[in-house]
């Protein structure tokens, strides 16, 4: 992991740790899920506001590491207002990035901003699921699964 890289790393994580994005129950919202990691005790409840296809607002509560509190309050910020077509591309995204199948470069960094920063969860690979965990949720949220999800499966 480059200099750079690792330096945007340690800021966004320790900057969303102690101050997550949208870190509160929407009373208003028409999707819920809940993610849970069995392995580690990470767990969250997410909630959105989908107006038609579009994702109007977000916001989630839980407890856990800060790899996943971060990527939590990360995700919240960057799929407002997406599409869930948008939202779920961004998905496909950031899982390549924290399994190591989308290398960084200084053009990526640029495109994707505090997501980019994820990339470095590749190198460690018992973290991979702490990144994961509200992404996975997202996932289970924008398909009206208003129940439980568990983060068990292998990253690849």
């Amino acid at each position: 992991m480059s200099e750079n890289l690792k330096d945007l790393y340690q800021e966004v994580i320790l900057d969303h740790n102690k101050n997550p994005r949208n870190f509160r129950k929407l009373e208003d919202s028409n999707r819920h899920s809940v993610g849970f990691n069995p392995l580690c005790g990470d767990k969250l409840d997410l909630y959105l506001k989908m107006d038609g296809d579009k994702i109007e607002s977000v916001g989630f509560l839980g407890s856990g590491c800060a790899i996943s509190k971060s990527s939590a309050s990360v995700m919240t910020t960057v799929v407002k207002g997406k599409t869930k077509k948008e939202a779920e591309e961004l998905l496909d995204i950031f899982s390549d990035m924290v399994t190591g199948k989308k290398q960084m470069n200084d053009q990526l960094v640029e495109d994707f901003g505090s997501l980019a920063a994820f990339s470095g969860v590749s190198e460690f690979p018992a973290r991979v699921k702490c990144a994961s965990l509200a992404w996975h949720t997202l996932k289970a949220a924008l398909e009206g699964q208003n129940q439980e999800s568990v983060c068990t499966e292998k990253e690849d």
